[in-house]
Order: structure tokens, then sequence, then C-alpha cells
């Protein structure tokens, strides 16, 4: 990646690295957490306000340095970097630290998002299509943007960080920025062209152009007000006793919804037995490696493998799938239910470990399923008041609804479903492992379930 940084800048950056160093790590859409942070690289460095005021203002695109640097060549971060002589109490949280030396000795530095001026900086640059040394700044001209909005950081953890326009838009900064198109921003703009009112369409988006390669780096998208996600919206009504399975029915129509506007705005593919061999063996790697990794997960591995090798039989013997972009992250906690009642997805940036070319390859809509079938586990376990069968019949009426819309219930096709689903569950066994140890117990029962050739 070509550098676009001034030597003024560099000098800036170099005096804030001891500061980085220590704070990076500690924000939760640091992706590189239990490795040490190396060193760092200025990628682009763009002054958003002019020198010498009361505020300064910088973009940084930095890439972050750890080991194996031989195989890994570090992550690139986007930062909005605010310097002040002091920091008033309301923006503590936000606070990176106080420089000694450099152009900004003197002055504190943090992270400019939770202020609503350099907020509001970002703001009008989208509503006025701004060109700012290598950002973009670009808006869909049929949808209008006030000024003067009043800015708020969302507070909830996140990979990437949200700020919120007066409960009329909500910006999406991409932390971790990567070369090429990324889903986020892809997938609404061509659900917004088949008329899908499902996904909150893109209003405006930042982007930069670096060593000839698009760096999608913002999305801002109409702020459903009063929206409930699904998660919080599943664990409230666990709480009070009341029936989930209408909610349910509701989200699997909008999922279907979204699954047939993106068949009809991109290509889709069939896979065979040649298309189909690569996916089961990634299957087949990824459960081997968390064997390694979690070694709860030994005994049940031969009945895991079984998932797979079913399907790859059924190819085999010449059947055939359907395979179309889909969300590649669905859960409940991706899902708002407005106050009108209607569902929307969003967040379609796909599981941000993986590839990105990874995640935009075409897969078959049981993906996007069977994540929201463990996720309604997920919310059973969540609840210690939950009924027995609430996730069964959770899992039932979503499948229902998904059928009503797209002619087709996930049920019928048992083989495909249950390898994904196994897929999905192998994965958060790892990850629950690593993060969150206390809720291993979670995806554990699933892998009982889906060990046996009958998991139903």
């Amino acid at each position: 990646m070509t550098e676009a940084v001034t030597p003024s800048a560099s000098t800036t950056l170099d005096s804030l690295a001891p500061l980085l160093r220590d704070w990076l790590p500690r924000q939760r859409w640091f992706a590189g957490k239990g490795r040490p942070v190396t060193g760092f690289t200025p990628v682009a460095v763009t002054q958003f306000l002019p020198p010498n005021g009361r505020l300064d203002l910088y973009h940084v695109l930095l890439r972050v340095h750890q080991p194996p640097e031989t195989t890994h060549p570090g992550d690139c971060y986007q930062l909005l970097i605010g310097a002040r002589e002091a920091l008033p109490p309301r923006l503590a949280p936000a606070l990176i630290g106080h420089v000694t030396e450099g152009p900004l000795a003197g002055r504190t530095v943090y992270d400019a998002l939770y202020d609503r001026r350099p907020a509001e900086v970002l703001l009008e640059a989208l509503r006025t299509g701004a060109r700012i040394a290598g950002l973009r700044f670009e808006r869909d001209p049929r949808q209008e943007i006030r000024p003067h909005l009043v800015a708020r950081m969302l507070s909830a953890e996140q990979s990437n960080s949200s700020v919120v326009y007066g409960d009329t838009f909500i910006l999406k900064l991409f932390r971790r920025v990567v070369p090429g198109v990324n889903p986020d921003l892809e997938l609404p703009l061509a659900l917004a062209r088949e008329g899908c009112s499902r996904v909150p369409a893109p209003t405006a988006w930042l982007h930069a152009d670096l060593d000839e390669q698009p760096y999608a780096l913002a999305v801002l998208q109409p702020f459903v007000s009063g929206a409930a996600d699904g998660w919080e919206l599943a664990l409230r009504e666990l709480a009070k006793g009341q029936d989930f399975t209408l909610e349910a029915r509701a989200l699997g129509r909008a999922t279907a919804e979204v699954h047939t506007a993106l068949a009809r705005a991109l290509p889709t593919v069939t896979l065979g037995p040649a298309q189909l061999g690569p996916l089961v063996d990634g299957m087949t790697e990824r459960l081997a490696a968390a064997v390694q990794a979690v070694p709860a997960l030994l005994p049940y591995q031969p009945g895991l493998r079984s998932a797979y090798t079913a399907l790859a039989e059924l190819a085999a013997g010449g059947r055939t799938w359907t395979a179309q972009r889909v969300h590649g992250d669905l859960h409940l906690g991706q899902c708002l239910r407005a106050p009108s009642g209607d569902w929307s997805l969003i967040d379609f940036e796909g599981e941000p470990a993986r590839p990105l070319a990874e995640r935009r390859l075409p897969q078959p809509t049981v993906r996007d399923i069977a994540g929201m079938l463990r996720s309604f586990d997920y919310a059973a376990r969540a609840a210690s008041s939950a009924p027995e069968r609430w996730a069964h019949d959770c899992r039932a009426a979503y499948c229902s609804g998904y059928a009503e819309v797209s002619g087709a219930d996930p049920r019928t096709d048992p083989v495909l479903l249950r390898a994904f689903e196994t897929d999905k569950a192998v994965y958060e066994v790892v990850y629950e492992a690593r993060h969150r140890p206390d809720w291993l117990p979670v995806p554990l029962s699933a892998i009982r379930r889906l060990a046996v050739s009958d998991p139903h």
C-alpha cells in the first residue's frame, strides 16, 4: 500500500506512537489482542481542520505491526484523532493520552468520534460530497441530509464504531479496513436498487483509493428510531414470559425477502460436486483445527464430521444447490424491529475475521439461516427463565416464515442445514473457549445434538 503521508504528518504520528501502542490494544475493535504491538506505519494522514486552532483533527489510516511479521503484514486501522489543550470531563472515555513531544506537545489527544464537533465535521463532508486529500465523501443525491444534526457516539461494544445524528442517521466507521469492495456498502446499495425496504439504504459513504485499490471507510444510513435489536427483544420477551414465535416467523419472512432481492440483484451460481468439494473441505479443516484448540470437541469429532461427509455424498450423487450473496453473519443482534413491528437486517460486513474475498463469495442461503437458528439457542440459554421448548419453537416458526416468502422450507434439506449449523457451532465453540468460557456450554449443547445423524 502506498503511503500518503507528509513529513510533518509522519512526525506527528511518531510522537503519538507510545500512546497508541498502549491505547489500541484496549479497544473492542482491535483485532490483534494477545500479541504485542511492535510498530506502526502511517498509510494516510489527513488534517480536517486548520492547524493551530483550539481543536486539531486528523483522519488517520495506520498499519499496526505485530508478530509474526513474516507471515502477516499488519492490520490497517482507521482513526479519527482530536487534539485539545485539555479534555472536558464528558470526553474522559475517549482519552488516548497527553503528548510530550513533537508538533502536538502539551496537548491531549483523544478518539474524536466521541466529540460532537469532529463527528459533525464528518457529516458535513458527507452532506456536501467533499474531497479532502485522498478521501472521497459521496452521497445519494436523492436523499436529503440536513445540516447541524447533533451527533452522539453509540456506546455498545462492536467491531466498528457508530455515531447517531439527531435520531435521523447512523454513521458506521469501519475500524479495521482492507482493500476491496466492502459488502456492508455493496449489498445495501444493491438491495436499494431492488427496492428492498428490509435494509436501510445507504445515504452517503466515505472511501479512499490507495495504491489504485478502493478502501471503504464509512457508511451513513437512516437510523431506525425507537427500534429494538432482536437479541434485546428476545431476552425482554423471555423475561416477561411472552411468546416469541410470531416475531420469529416475521423475522423469517424478512430474511427471505432480503435473500430473494439479493438473488435478483447479484449473480447466482450452481454448486455441484466440483464446487461443493472445497466448501466441505473447509468445514472439515475448521473442525480439525477446532478439536486441536478445544479438546472437549474430541469425543464428538466423528459425528460432526459425518455432517460434512453426508453433504459430500449428496453432491457426489448428482445433487446441486444454488448459491448467492448472503448476509454472512446473521443473528438476532443483526436485526432491528421498528416500533411499527417491521423487521430490518443490518451489518452486512460478514464475519470480520474472514478474508474479504471469502466474505463476498456466493453461499447457500442456509448459511444465514443456520446463524439465526443458533442465535435462538443462545437467547434461550442467556435467559434462565426460558421454557424448555422456547428455542425449538422459535426455530420452527422462523423456518415457516422463511418458507412463506421463499417457497422453500430450510428443514426440507436437512443434510445441508445440519452441515452449516454444525460449522457454525464449531466456530462458536472456539470463540467461546477463547473469549467467554462461561458461554462454552451453549455451543457444546448444540454440538451434542448435531453429532448424531438425525439431530432433530
